[in-house]
């Protein structure tokens, strides 16, 4: 019989996997489909470890994966998609804002023959405009310069048929985008919208350091526009300064007007080491995403995994202490 895996990464989540536990097997167990439910801990340092301890003594259907440190969303993603063994493998986050209540349509989408399944958030409750406008913002500009298309509000809430996993398994990047590669992969795909609530408990984990970072890695994953950019950019400085050299030699040579062109000069200096700066700067970017993949570290290390001294039968307890 087939069987689905559920690969949720945590971090600092103790006030939220209880709950998120409970509401899972509630949905799963609608569909008839037997499941696993594997939680990656990303190197929690509150106490979700020891709540997480206490569900695999309770459910012989949950496991928990321990990275050895903090190595970020995308990373942990990964790690669970190694790890699942399912017939077909749901990522979701374990603070609520992927409601559990949608799994079902997911797996009838899936029984439908779709191999990739993929969740649009139209709205987050209670998120700010920035996030909202910044959002918004990210998703035109990498669809603008990327050879692929990622739908705005496309979230890492979605379903995978075990082709999808294995294929995704061959990527190895470690500046990791995983919906540009969910998009890049191909198979049948198709999309449920979906409003987000808001969390549970506890604050996003997702600073705006750590948004603009994630964007950057989409960008210089999927665009080599930001390079060209800086080549355009060359190009123009490098006429207008051809045109204002003509200029200054022709003022020189066939009028009296020539005077000491200081502001004229500080100008173009400043232009021009503007521009070589920026230039460096986008080069400097790419050669340093190079010289982390030549370094062929891996991708993340596991610390231990948790498993269950609950035989396979065993019905779980739904309480929870």
């Amino acid at each position: 019989m087939k069987y689905i895996s559920i690969v949720v990464p945590v971090y600092n989540e103790q006030d939220n996997v209880t709950v998120f536990y409970r509401e899972v097997c509630k949905y799963m167990e609608s569909t008839g489909y037997r499941f696993e439910l594997i939680f990656v801990d990303d190197g929690s340092t509150d106490e979700t470890v020891l709540v997480l301890q206490k569900l695999i003594q309770r459910d012989s259907r949950v496991r928990v994966i321990l990275l050895a440190r903090n190595f970020g969303h995308q990373l942990a993603l990964s790690c669970g998609l190694e790890h699942a063994g399912g017939d077909a493998v749901i990522t979701m986050d374990g603070d609520m804002q992927h409601p559990p209540a949608m799994l079902p349509l997911l797996i009838k989408k899936w029984e439908d023959g779709f191999e990739v399944v993929q969740t649009i958030r139209k709205d987050t409750q209670g998120v700010s405009w920035f996030k909202r406008f910044t959002s918004r913002m990210f998703y035109q500009i990498i669809n603008a310069v990327s050879d692929i298309n990622i739908s705005e509000g496309g979230s890492d809430f979605r379903l995978l048929d075990r082709k999808a996993v294995d294929t995704f398994k061959n990527f190895k990047e470690k500046a990791r985008f995983i919906r540009g590669i969910i998009s890049a992969i191909g198979y049948r795909q198709t999309q449920i919208e979906f409003v987000a609530p808001q969390r549970f408990a506890g604050k996003s984990k997702f600073s705006f350091k750590k948004m603009m970072n994630f964007a950057l890695d989409g960008i210089t994953a999927y665009s080599r526009l930001p390079l060209r950019l800086a080549l355009y950019f060359g190009g123009i400085s490098g006429l207008l300064s051809l045109l204002l050299t003509i200029d200054v030699v022709y003022t020189k040579l066939f009028t009296a007007d020539a005077v000491p062109g200081w502001a004229t000069i500080a100008a173009s200096v400043l232009l021009l080491g503007g521009l070589q700066l920026i230039g460096l700067g986008i080069i400097g970017e790419y050669i340093g995403r190079i010289f982390e993949e030549v370094k062929e570290r891996p991708l993340y290390w596991v610390s231990d995994e948790l498993k269950s001294n609950v035989d396979a039968g065993s019905k779980k307890v739904d309480t929870v202490a």
